[in-house]
C-alpha cells in the first residue's frame, strides 16, 4: 500500500471540524438523481402501468420512515420501534461495530485461516484499548500485543501453510518483519509511549493484511453466467480521487485513496473501474452533499447512468450483495426479499466513507454510473444494524483522508479518478473497446431513490 496522501489543506484542523455531519433539513429523494420531472417522484400506491415490480406496504412504510428522518432531523423512533422494518434487528448488534474501513476490509478477504485472524483481531482491537483515557490504555494495549504474539508464535506454521504456493516466500517474510515488529511494540508500551501505539499498529496491520491477501489463490467462485461477459473485477484493486474543493479558505483541494473489492463485488466494483478507465468521472461535480451522504456520477442531458456506446443504450448492471459466511454474492433481490432478515453483509454500511451505487428505488438492477459514500450514522444507519445494508451493493471504502469527505460540496470537482493499482484484475473491460468517452458534469440535485 502507498503512503497516506495528503490534502492540501491551510488548517490542521480541516479534518476534524464537522465529525458528526447533520442530517438534511429538506425533503431529499435517496440513491439515485432522476433529472427533475414532478411525475416521477414516487407515492405509496400502486399505479396501473407503473415500471417494474410493485412494492410492498413494508416497503412504503421504510421511505416513509427515513423520509421523515431526511427532512427533520430526527428519527422517528415511534414509528419503527414498534413496527420494525427488519424482523429481530437486534439480533445484527453483537459487540462493538467494526468501522475501519481496513479492518472490514482485512475481515472481508475470502480466506479461512483462523491462526492468522487470532493474530490479527487483537491487533485491531487496539484501536478500542486506545479509546482509554491517557497512559491507562496501555495496560489494556499490552495485553493486547501479547495476545497477538501468542497466537502468531502457536499459529505460525498453520499461517505459513495457509499461504498460496507462489506467495509462501513473501509471506514467510511479511510474517517475520511482523514478529519483529510486536516486539518493538511491546517495548513501545514499556516505555509508555502511548503517541507511538497507533501508527505501530498500523504497521503491524499492514503486514496482516498482506499476509492474508497472499492467502488468497485465484479468483474463489464462479460470476453467473449471465453476468459473466460483463467488467468484472476479480480481486482488490485502488483508486485515487482528486477532488478540487471550491469556496472553502480552509481545504483547496483533496486526494481520496478508495479501495475496491471485486472479491465481494466483482460486477459491481469491475463496472466503476471501467468508467474510470473511460474518464468517466474527470470533470464531473458533486451532486449531493448534505452530511448524509455524498454522491456524484449523473451525466449531463436525460441520460441518468452511463451510455454504453455499443448499444446506444444504458449500461445498467445488478444488484449484487456478498452474505458473510456464503461463498458468491447473491443477485438481483435484497436480504429482505429473500426472507435474510438476520444475515450480515461481508461489506457493510459501517465505516465514514462506505461507497456503494446508487440505483432506482423500486429496480433492484438499475444501477449504472452514480455512486455514492455514506457519512452520517444515524437512527436508521447504525453500524451492524443498518437499514442499507442488503439493500443497496457496497464495493468499496475509502481508506485515506474519508475524513475529508465531510467538506466536500455540492459543485465541487472530480479533477480526476486514477486507478493505482489493481488493473490486472479487470476482466472484460469495455473501455479498450470504445477508448475514452467525453462523461458529464451534474446537475446537483438530489440521490436517485428513496430507500426502499
Amino acid at each position: 500500500m502507498a503512503a497516506i496522501i495528503s490534502c492540501n489543506s491551510y488548517s490542521p484542523l480541516a479534518a476534524s471540524k464537522r465529525i458528526n455531519p447533520t442530517l438534511p433539513t429538506k425533503a431529499s429523494t435517496f440513491l439515485t438523481t432522476p433529472k427533475y420531472n414532478s411525475h416521477k417522484h414516487v407515492q405509496c400506491q400502486l399505479q396501473n402501468g407503473q415500471k417494474g415490480r410493485p412494492f410492498s406496504l413494508k416497503e412504503c412504510a421504510i421511505s416513509i420512515i427515513l423520509a421523515a428522518e431526511l427532512i427533520t432531523g430526527i428519527p422517528s423512533l415511534d414509528a419503527y420501534a414498534a413496527n420494525p422494518p427488519l424482523p429481530d434487528l437486534s439480533v445484527l448488534i453483537s459487540g462493538p461495530p467494526i468501522k475501519d474501513p481496513g479492518a472490514l476490509l482485512r475481515y472481508a478477504l475470502p480466506i479461512n485461516n483462523k491462526a492468522v485472524r487470532e493474530v490479527q483481531k487483537p491487533l485491531e482491537d487496539i484501536s478500542e484499548s486506545l479509546k482509554i483515557a491517557g497512559v491507562k490504555a496501555l495496560d489494556s494495549v499490552e495485553r493486547n500485543v501479547r495476545q497477538a504474539s501468542r497466537a502468531l508464535k502457536q499459529g505460525k506454521t498453520l499461517i505459513i501453510s495457509g499461504l498460496a504456493e507462489t506467495k509462501k516466500d513473501r509471506g514467510a517474510e511479511l510474517l517475520d518483519k511482523l514478529e519483529v515488529g510486536m516486539e518493538e511494540l511491546q517495548q513501545i508500551v514499556e516505555d509508555r509511549n502511548r503517541d507511538a501505539v497507533a501508527p505501530k499498529q498500523k504497521e503491524l496491520l499492514q503486514y496482516i493484511g498482506d499476509v492474508e491477501e497472499d492467502m488468497v489463490d485465484g479468483f474463489p467462485y464462479e460470476v453467473p453466467e449471465e453476468y459473466r461477459n460483463m467488467p468484472l473485477l476479480k480481486g482488490r484493486a485502488a483508486v485515487d480521487m482528486k477532488v478540487k474543493v471550491k469556496d472553502n479558505p480552509n481545504l483547496e483541494e483533496c486526494v481520496f485513496r478508495i479501495v475496491l473489492d471485486g472479491y465481494n463485488a466483482p460486477v459491481t466494483a469491475g463496472n466503476f473501474v471501467d468508467l474510470v478507465e473511460r474518464h468517466f468521472y474527470d470533470g464531473m461535480e458533486i451532486q449531493r452533499a448534505d452530511g448524509f451522504v455524498v454522491q456524484t456520477g449523473d451525466p449531463d442531458g436525460p441520460a441518468e447512468g452511463f451510455i454504453d456506446p455499443s448499444t446506444e443504450n444504458t449500461r445498467t448492471i445488478p444488484l449484487e450483495i456478498m452474505v458473510d459466511g456464503e461463498k458468491a454474492p447473491v443477485y438481483e433481490a435484497t436480504l429482505e426479499e429473500l426472507g435474510l432478515y438476520k444475515a450480515q453483509t461481508k461489506l457493510p454500511f459501517n465505516a465514514f466513507g462506505t461507497m456503494a451505487m446508487a440505483r432506482e428505488e423500486f429496480e433492484n438492477n438499475s444501477a449504472s454510473s452514480q455512486i455514492f459514500w455514506l457519512l452520517k450514522e444515524s437512527e436508521l444507519t447504525p453500524s451492524n444494524a443498518n437499514i442499507l445494508d442488503g439493500r443497496y451493493a457496497v464495493f468499496g471504502y475509502v481508506t485515506e483522508n474519508e475524513d475529508f469527505l465531510a467538506d466536500v460540496k455540492v459543485g465541487d470537482v472530480i479533477e480526476s479518478i486514477k486507478l493505482v493499482s489493481g488493473l490486472d484484475n479487470l476482466v472484460n473491460p469495455s473501455y479498450k473497446i470504445a477508448g475514452k468517452i467525453r462523461h458529464s458534469s451534474p446537475i446537483g440535485l438530489l440521490l436517485k431513490t428513496e430507500v426502499s
